[in-house]
């Protein structure tokens, strides 16, 4: 972690570094530099609690772009600036790095090659759209996504979740070739033995994500405010002035994919 941290600050020392420490029992609070934020959780959440955490934390302090980096030492923190970069021409309201949209010396072993292959056909029948690395969890997102993924997030599979979910939501998703390390620290959370079995929990979590509505569609209500308790006084939708607490920057309302607005630089 010390290692990702660092390279990641000499590498993009205009960027913010965030550090979510999962429930982690090997001491990723002491590894990380002085000077670099953490969110430590109480207890271990999985995945989708880390991710939207962190995605919590982007949209309170009001990010216009956020990205996904592994603590395990895979994504190369020289190629985060070719996401960001795609990210803000306005390609995409997600960008995902993928290791094998060209030829490239990453190497996957024959029970993850066919369990990519599969779900890549599934995201394709249910998405419309080929993916080649729907796993990847190399990722910028834009201030819409955010506030998508602070609002709910998947737990268990995200990463071909949210491509799912995202593309029948309106959103934009795109791809771009990036190259990434074998794992250097850690260990999968896919053992070879249940590659398969995975797969299998993988389909018929997207089925079921047929039938989800996380990100509804048009007006969402309110924007959720800050429990700091501080006050202020707004005009209702109905025309009356209420005491509400006071947002937080940013705020946490999703927005409509329609409803977004040019991305800055703060990332």
């Amino acid at each position: 972690m010390r290692k990702v941290v660092h390279r990641l600050r000499r590498a993009l020392p205009e960027f913010d570094v965030l550090v979510v420490d999962d429930g982690s029992t090997d001491d990723t609070v002491r590894q990380v530099p002085a000077g670099v934020p953490v969110v430590s959780l109480p207890f271990n959440l999985g995945i989708g609690g880390a991710m939207q955490t962190g995605y919590r934390f982007a949209a309170l302090h009001g990010y216009e772009v956020a990205v996904q980096v592994d603590g395990d030492g895979q994504h190369r923190p020289a190629e985060v600036r070719r996401l960001v970069e795609h990210l803000l021409e306005g390609h995409a309201d997600l960008v995902v790095g993928s290791r094998f949209m060209e030829a490239t010396r990453y190497r996957q072993t024959m029970v993850r090659k066919f369990g990519a292959w599969m779900l890549q056909l599934l995201i394709r029948a249910l998405a419309g759209q080929w993916m080649t690395d729907c796993t990847s969890g190399f990722r910028a997102a834009n201030r819409r996504v955010i506030r998508a993924f602070a609002h709910w997030y998947p737990e268990d599979y995200p990463e071909p979740e949210v491509i799912l979910l995202l593309k029948r939501a309106g959103y934009r998703v795109c791809e771009i070739p990036v190259k990434m390390r074998h794992r250097r620290t850690g260990r999968s959370s896919i053992s070879l033995l249940n590659g398969l079995f995975y797969v299998l929990k993988v389909t018929v979590c997207l089925l079921l994500d047929l039938a989800r509505q996380p990100w509804p569609s048009g007006k969402t209500g309110r924007d959720q405010y800050s429990q700091a308790g501080a006050e202020c006084l707004i005009e209702s939708e109905f025309g009356k002035d209420e005491h509400l607490p006071k947002p937080v920057p940013g705020g946490l309302r999703w927005d409509s994919p329609a409803a977004g607005r040019a991305p800055t630089a703060h990332i």
